[in-house]
């Protein structure tokens, strides 16, 4: 076990960590069960033997309040439980995932970026394909352009177009979203 969890050596309070048992050194605490009843203003001495009788540990959940509020919680299950909330609201976050390719990129090889297309939208990632442009490739921009729509006609069943395809220099771009 480390030294920061609940019955560990660390006293101070750090950020975003909360003191636990012995590391409240506060003389009246104001302490709220497990169950969520207000127990009232009492000694911490009186919070913690509470908490022990109960099996459970006594939380500092609000330390700027006059007296400090702690709470008698099961600590190891609380903070498993924000770590699964930091952990679902971090897989929300869409990214835009970038697939490059020429002109004359052959058949085989956009199939492969078109699946990986694919896995990117099954994971609710927006994908930006974009089509690069070298050299005398400028001359034949409608190339790029139907291969940028047959890749858009093979994943029109999984995204939807968000961003039309444009041309910017020597790229020319889309976004799609996943449906």
């Amino acid at each position: 076990m480390d030294n920061n969890g609940p019955r560990g050596g660390n006293s101070g309070n750090f950020a975003g960590q909360q003191r636990v048992n012995e590391q409240i050194r506060i003389a009246q605490v104001r302490v709220i069960a497990d169950d969520g009843e207000q127990l009232g203003v009492m000694s911490s001495q009186d919070a913690l033997a509470k908490a022990r009788a109960a099996g459970l540990d006594l939380v500092e959940v609000a330390p700027q309040a006059k007296p400090p509020v702690c709470r008698i919680m099961d600590y190891g299950k609380y903070k498993y439980q924000q770590k699964k909330r930091v952990a679902k609201q971090q897989t929300n976050k869409t990214q835009i995932k970038e697939l490059r390719l020429r002109p004359k990129t052959g058949v085989a090889d956009v199939q492969v970026k078109v699946n990986k297309a694919k896995e990117f939208l099954a994971k609710k990632d927006k994908v930006m394909i974009a089509i690069m442009f070298r050299g005398r490739e400028m001359a034949h921009v409608d190339e790029g352009e139907k291969l940028l729509q047959s890749i858009i006609s093979s994943l029109e069943d999984v995204a939807k177009v968000e961003a039309a395809p444009k041309q910017l220099g020597k790229r020319m771009w889309c976004v799609l979203a996943p449906k």
